[in-house]
């Protein structure tokens, strides 16, 4: 890939997938905005905090914004994530974050390409492992089982927000578990991006015992194909240093990182 392709690319990212608002909107979730800045609640965990640009705010008005967001969720008594992209602006918005009291997470890799060469692929399953589109309750708890197991943290918030993508509009995502037996291993879901291109691809944790096994491929090509079948053309994903080599071999290409700055009153 040429420079002018990672651009095109990470533009195509910005203004079709920026800012990240459901769309449709689940029940019970609210959207509100403070000038640039777009608040998503009660869709997850705690807050989270959107935006394509910042429209050039810096210094004291950048620093203002994002104490308002603070004194926002210090007032709710509740946690928010700030989603902050690599090439964002300025160049000092971490440092901003972190003084007003914003803690970064584990950076990710924002990979984006054509949905065909990741349909194409054909990865073969382990003998006894299977692949499976769920929408019942009970398949997502036992969702949330395999993520806590793979991150010993709880999950339950998966099963709420993905309920309510569900309910909101069923035809907006998919979602596969991979299972042997009656055991889930791996999991991974698609979102159809309305009125754009893409198709953007989550999810994706196996179980220890299963990994190197070919699983986390074939829940992409999976995903992929049923993306190409709605007419979407690219495919991004936020990833992880382990399933990055993965991706990009199958055609994707980093275009940003992504950060999690998180406040938590």
């Amino acid at each position: 890939m040429t420079d002018l392709d990672v651009r095109t690319l990470r533009d195509a990212y910005d203004s079709q997938l920026r800012p990240e608002i459901p769309d449709p909107v689940p029940a019970g979730v609210t959207i509100d905005r403070d000038g640039p800045l777009f608040r998503v609640l009660n869709l997850d965990r705690g807050g989270f905090l959107t935006y394509r640009t910042l429209d050039g705010l810096a210094g004291a008005e950048l620093d203002a914004l994002i104490a308002r967001q603070v004194e926002f969720f210090r007032a709710r008594g509740e946690s928010v994530e700030w989603k902050l992209n690599g090439h964002d602006e300025p160049a000092d918005l971490g440092e901003r974050l972190r003084a007003a009291g914003f803690v970064p997470e584990e950076q990710e890799t924002v990979v984006v390409g054509p949905v065909a060469a990741l349909a194409a692929a054909v990865p073969v399953l382990p003998e006894g492992v299977r692949l499976r589109e769920v929408t019942a309750r009970e398949d997502l708890e036992r969702i949330r089982a395999m993520e806590e197991a793979v991150w010993h943290e709880d999950r339950s918030h998966l099963v709420t927000g993905l309920a309510r993508e569900i309910e909101a509009d069923p035809q907006s995502i998919t979602i596969v578990v991979a299972e042997a037996g009656d055991t889930v291993v791996s999991a991974g879901w698609v979102r159809y991006q309305r009125g754009t291109g893409f198709a953007s691809l989550w999810g994706g944790s196996t179980l220890a015992e299963w990994r190197k096994k070919g699983i986390y491929r074939a829940l992409v090509a999976y995903r992929a194909r049923l993306a190409e079948q709605r007419g979407k053309t690219l495919v991004q994903v936020d990833c992880s240093p382990d399933s990055r080599p993965i991706l990009e071999r199958l055609g994707l290409v980093a275009v940003t990182t992504t950060t999690p700055y998180v406040y938590t009153p």
